[in-house]
């Protein structure tokens, strides 16, 4: 009988068939990516209801309970448990000062910085497991990339290659690697040690990281995600005013050649002092004290990081703050809103507003809309007095600072038109200590064995929620439907490929090609097809699925199991050239606005250097 005639063969021609339509699809993104992937599921359903896998009883190996569990798996709900955990650090801000001190440390250098982060993170990537190292730096690459002007998509995707490289190098570094010892010892063969591969994982993960550091960014296209959208904008300057409070971090500043140099990327307009008003350059002796009032300009991601430092310094004190009545609406004494979440946005004054002529003192505009009026942006010209003493415009810009709820409230207002793009969520500072405890928490239960890594997860997210760190409505936006579509077809692929005997039969074919090859030959051509089938299935199931496969080729040709078994931790963890390939990649994809196609075009290359680097050192090391 011919392989297309045999019911067997024919299923296994389909599932290679379809893989390859999959892989078109998402690399051209003729249709949108879930779509594909629950296409996918659906015409795997199809085929196996027409065409099932028996097993020894009769029963379908491929029912449809079995190809849609992957929407169950418990890795799935592990990555959008870690997703939410590392929105919350995200929102609060927890992590920022990291990214204060590396960029300190690096002088300003973007390029240093980039390498000192990107070396913590393989460093740390060794000792725990990828996915929450990932999660810890996002946000600290997210704020790198702001402090450096750089596009989010230049990080985030080395983010990744980084700690999967860092994952090779130990036992625990991942848990593909604890999966492959595991499968040994099951097979009568001996595990790995802590550092059985650590000098071979070192080699490969030192070329990986070259390529990484110094030529991967320049492969990454600049794409806008939400916060470069707003970068872009950024370039624009507000007009604000500082008042210099007992305690605060403006206090007992004082000007060096005429300029405050601790304030980066603000310009300090005019310092006001009493009835005095003292315009740059500012004598060495005007050290900054309590009622002191700066009037600066800097632009909104700026205003932005000063507010979060200092709320109640940045906003204006107004005439009536002082009557014992006034009404302050739902902003507190700090600058925040006594309820629901701190938002920025941007609002246009009309040439129809009443707004018009009249100052923030007179205006009332705080008190109607429990809305604190940050900054004001004039194109025309460039103010020095008070932002509570200049009158009003058509055309200026507001940059407002309250609830997101009292924001939308703006819309169909007479008074000023709400430019909708604008809208920004404020990180929650006073959470972060709680967020961060709960994190870390979860690392720790997680590291430790205390609990398996999906509930300490799931308990962490929750936690989060109930915290106040992050609100329900955040956790949910911080879940990307691509992610659950993309595992679940990714789950389903790998099943159908397990079952129908489609990585047997490569293995087999492996072996008729090279078998009387030398050994070095075998273990490279095996490392590379284990490589390839890991962008495609799971790491995960490849490794699992190829081990026993590896110890197999290893006794047929003579040569150490332990050689092949390592081959398979290197090559599966070599999930670079699909976003689907492994879960850290699938976190920096939403972040890093990349396309499927994006993971193809600068995770092949690594892949290869990684092969390569393999294929010459291996022989060495284990003697073949």
């Amino acid at each position: 009988m011919s392989m297309a005639a045999d019911p067997a063969h024919l299923q296994m021609i389909l599932v290679f068939a379809l893989i390859g339509v999959t892989l078109a699809l998402y690399a051209t993104e003729k249709l949108p990516l879930e779509v594909t992937s629950l296409g996918v599921i659906c015409a795997l359903m199809i085929l196996f209801q027409a065409l099932p896998v028996r097993d020894a009883d009769g029963d379908n190996l491929l029912r449809p309970v079995v190809l849609l569990s992957g929407f169950a798996n418990p890795a799935l709900l592990t990555v959008l448990a870690l997703l939410i955990l590392g929105e919350g650090l995200n929102r609060t801000g927890a992590l920022d000062r990291i990214a204060v001190v590396v960029h300190r440390l690096s002088r300003g250098s973007p390029l240093l910085s980039f390498l000192v982060v990107l070396l913590l993170v393989a460093v740390t990537s060794a000792l725990l497991n990828n996915i929450p190292v990932v999660v810890i730096f996002i946000p600290i690459m997210q704020a790198l990339a702001v402090r450096n002007d750089r596009s989010a998509g230049e990080y985030m995707m080395p983010l990744s290659f980084a700690a999967i490289l860092g994952g090779m190098t130990t036992l625990i570094g991942s848990s593909t690697n604890l999966l492959v010892s595991s499968a040994l010892i099951d097979m009568g063969e001996r595990g790995f040690d802590f550092f059985s591969f650590t000098v071979p994982g070192l080699v490969v993960a030192a070329c990986g990281l070259v390529y990484v550091i110094f030529l991967l960014p320049r492969l990454l296209p600049e794409r806008h995600t939400t916060g470069t959208d707003l970068r872009a904008t950024g370039s624009r300057q507000f007009k604000a005013q500082i008042s210099v409070t007992s305690g605060s971090r403006f206090q007992g500043m004082a000007p060096v050649s005429g300029f405050f140099p601790k304030l980066p990327g603000v310009t300090v307009l005019s310092v006001e002092r009493g009835s005095e008003t003292h315009f740059p350059p500012y004598d060495e002796d005007l050290t900054l004290t309590d009622g002191d009032v700066m009037v600066i300009a800097a632009t909104r991601d700026t205003l932005t990081d000063l507010f979060k430092s200092a709320p109640a310094s940045l906003r204006p004190t107004l005439a009536a703050d002082s009557d014992a009545g006034a009404d302050h609406g739902a902003i507190d004494s700090d600058g925040r809103p006594v309820d629901g979440l701190e938002s920025l946005a941007e609002v246009m004054i009309p040439p129809s507003s009443r707004l018009v002529g009249t100052t923030l003192d007179r205006a009332g505009f705080r008190y109607r809309h429990a809305l604190a009026v940050l900054g004001v942006e004039r194109r025309s010209r460039m103010l020095r007095q008070r932002l509570t003493e200049v009158p009003l415009e058509a055309g200026d810009i507001l940059l407002i600072q309250g609830r997101r709820a009292d924001i939308e409230a703006l819309r169909g207002s007479q008074e000023v038109v709400l430019l909708e793009w604008s809208a920004e969520d404020l990180p929650q500072v006073h959470h972060a200590k709680r967020a961060a405890l709960i994190f870390f928490g979860v690392v720790g239960a997680a590291a430790s064995g205390i609990v398996p890594t999906e509930v300490a997860a799931l308990s962490g997210a929750t936690a989060m929620i109930l915290s106040g760190a992050l609100n329900l409505d955040e956790a949910i936006r911080a879940i990307d439907r691509n992610i659950i579509m993309l595992i679940a077809a990714a789950l389903a692929l790998g099943s159908a490929m397990q079952a129908t005997g489609g990585a047997d039969f490569l293995a087999v074919s492996l072996l008729a090609v090279f078998g009387d090859a030398s050994q070095a030959v075998v273990l490279s051509a095996f490392f590379l097809l284990v490589a390839v089938l890991a962008n495609i299935l799971s790491t995960k199931a490849t490794a699992v699925l190829f081990t026993p496969i590896a110890a197999a080729v290893a006794h047929h040709i003579d040569a150490p199991v332990e050689a092949f078994a390592v081959a398979v931790v290197f090559a599966a963890n070599c999930s670079f050239a699909s976003p689907v390939g492994y879960q850290t990649n699938l976190l920096v994809m939403a972040p890093g606005g990349y396309r499927f196609v994006d993971f193809v075009k600068a995770g092949a290359p690594l892949l290869v250097i990684c092969w390569l680097a393999f294929s010459l050192f291996a022989p060495v090391w284990f003697g073949l």
